[in-house]
């Protein structure tokens, strides 16, 4: 067939099959038998999720009907079986290939978000998960991604088991409510038909008394009055028939069931602990280390200034001033100029080091140092 048949043959080709993409005729050849599409276009390919390798029908019935065989394409070396045939699904047999591959892992690594407490550790769930399916779809590091999945399989296998069966349960579930969704929506538009027709039979003999009353010579303003009555009763009585309807669909609802809510598993309350004294100074110590403050002191500045007015009435304490006396008396306590400058000379420590070690006394003296050193 020349290049120019082949042109014209391939859209025929391919508005008999929709599945056929832009690849042309060659994908739609039988590698085992040669058979064409072109040629038999009741033609069905299969393949095996095995190797992935394509083949027509007869060829499978013909190689694999007594039972497992190698795989007839050149250089496969697979051991295929004819129960695992299928049709291809997608067109690109790579994206054929990953789908399977997901459903595999999705069946194992099928753990539930309310099996988790944690977002992160759910998070990092879903990362293993798709680090193992990378690697399989990929084709990195088979060995041990193969032995880290045959593993969880093991470890969790009532795991798998039993959440399997929920799922199934909430498909199930889910199915039924669908269903009964779909049953209640067909009674109910029913039931509208019903009323609309009733409605409209009753608008129709309601004109037709009024044409025989008014034809019959009765007062008019008499029969208008009948009729405001009756089309105020007609629509109560639609009124009542809307608000059973609503009735009975709230009444559904409730019977079929609340939709399934899925979320983080529910923490373990704990019991709260009593509240702690608010400590301003972080747990730094304020006590003196070389005095003790007293509430008195026999000096003439200190009672004079106690007694006077002008320093008291600001709420000035004198117990602040004795403190802060005393802890500029004391502060040097500790401190030894001569091994200061002995060590200076012998270039032990340098200035810096020096106005460190300085401050630490001089901390440790007032009692201002941090308890936990």
């Amino acid at each position: 067939m020349s290049r120019l048949a082949q042109s014209k043959a391939s859209p025929v080709a391919a508005k008999r099959d929709g599945r056929m993409g832009a690849t042309g005729a060659q994908d739609e050849v039988c590698p085992v038998c040669k058979s064409s599409r072109y040629m038999n276009p009741n033609l069905r390919f299969l393949v095996n999720p095995e190797c992935y390798h394509k083949m027509c029908e007869s060829c499978v019935d013909r190689i694999f009907s007594h039972g497992p065989a190698q795989c007839p394409i050149p250089g496969c070396t697979r051991t295929l079986r004819k129960h695992r045939f299928r049709e291809q699904t997608f067109e690109d047999i790579r994206v054929e290939r990953e789908v399977d591959i997901r459903k595999r892992v999705a069946a194992v690594f099928n753990k539930r978000e309310e099996e988790f407490e944690e977002l992160r550790d759910y998070n990092d769930y879903l990362n293993e998960v798709e680090d193992i399916t990378f690697n399989l779809v990929n084709g990195i590091d088979l060995a041990e991604t193969n032995r880290r999945f045959e593993e969880y399989e093991r470890a969790h296998a009532a795991e798998i088991k039993e959440n399997e069966r929920l799922a199934k349960q909430e498909k199930m579930s889910f199915s039924q409510k669908q269903k009964a969704e779909r049953q209640l929506a067909r009674e109910r538009r029913e039931a509208a038909r019903r009323e609309e027709e009733a409605e409209r039979r009753e608008l129709e003999e309601g004109r037709r008394d009024l044409v025989n009353r008014l034809a019959s010579g009765q007062d008019p303003d008499k029969v208008e009055r009948q009729g405001q009555v009756q089309l105020k009763k007609r629509l109560d009585r639609q009124a009542a028939a809307t608000r059973q309807q609503e009735l009975r669909a709230a009444d559904e609802a409730a019977r079929t069931g609340a939709p399934f809510i899925k979320g983080l598993k529910a923490r373990p309350t704990k019991s709260k602990e009593p509240e702690r004294p608010v400590d301003p100074f972080g747990g730094m110590r304020i006590e003196p280390k070389y005095f003790s403050l007293q509430d008195e002191y026999l000096w003439s500045g200190v009672q004079e200034t106690k007694k006077d007015v002008r320093h008291m009435a600001g709420g000035y304490d004198v117990r602040d001033y004795t403190q802060r006396s005393l802890v500029a008396a004391f502060s040097g306590f500790g401190v030894f100029v001569a091994e200061e400058i002995e060590e200076r000379e012998r270039g032990g420590v340098n200035e810096r080091e020096l106005a460190t070690m300085r401050s630490d006394v001089g901390l440790k003296d007032s009692g201002m140092a941090d308890a936990s050193r």
